[in-house]
């Protein structure tokens, strides 16, 4: 299926209402769904076909000195992955030390029952 021949100009009127912050048919977010609903173009237009306009959309949206929707979420995704690591550290720790106890409890308990035989 081809391009409707008026895609890229339909594409460059969302950016410009989205980033005016007067989206008409989309939630206004700084994403490429965002933009492509806005649009009424398929988001694989965006990733696939105009690579470019997405890289543009991305670029102002920078340019204004904010943050795409997308990059918020990861960061913040990346620093609960960071949490959810460090108390897995913990644990592991945690565990270790205890594996460390019951075998010393388990060689002088096997000590015990030698010595008494």
């Amino acid at each position: 299926m081809s391009p409707a021949p008026d895609e890229r100009d339909r594409i460059r009127a969302a950016m410009d209402r989205i980033l005016a912050g007067s989206p008409q048919h989309s939630n206004g977010a700084l994403t490429i769904v965002a933009l492509a609903t806005e649009a009424g173009v398929p988001r694989n237009a965006l990733t696939q076909r105009h690579l470019d306009l997405k890289n543009e959309f991305y670029e102002k949206v920078r340019g204004r000195g904010e943050t795409p929707d997308a990059e918020k979420r990861l960061r913040k995704q990346v620093v609960k992955l960071k949490e959810l690591r460090a108390a897995d550290a913990e644990e592991i720790k945690q565990l270790r030390a205890a594996v460390e106890a019951l075998v010393g409890a388990l060689h002088q308990c096997a000590d015990t029952r030698n010595a008494s035989h």
